[in-house]
């Protein structure tokens, strides 16, 4: 987990500093958003064809609240993405790619 979600879960009241929303409003825009990802997730492999079976390949390196927080972040705090990568433990293509996907799943 990343210093910024154990911080978040440790401090309730400095979540609004950290990332613009309140302790609660953060909760419920984490369900709502793996909601959303799941529904993305299983519309995406209904439609493919699939040779060998599913379930291989490399795990994320970010849980999925800790992709939504450093997607957060970036937009409060407008940081680069070599920086987000730093505090997250990823690689700068890595943040950037996170951005990109949770920052168009939920607008």
């Amino acid at each position: 987990m990343s210093d910024i979600l154990n911080h978040i879960e440790e401090n309730h009241k400095e979540t609004q500093r950290l990332i613009g929303l309140e302790y609660e409003q953060l909760q419920q825009l984490l369900q709502n958003a793996e909601r959303l990802h799941h529904e993305k997730q299983a519309l995406l492999a209904s439609k493919k064809v699939r040779i060998i079976a599913g379930g291989g390949g490399r795990k994320p390196k970010l849980s999925i609240p800790e992709q939504i927080i450093l997607t957060l972040v970036y937009i409060r705090h407008m940081t680069t993405f070599q920086l987000l990568g730093i505090q997250f433990g990823v690689s700068e293509s890595t943040a950037n790619d996170t951005f990109n996907y949770w920052f168009a799943l939920l607008l």
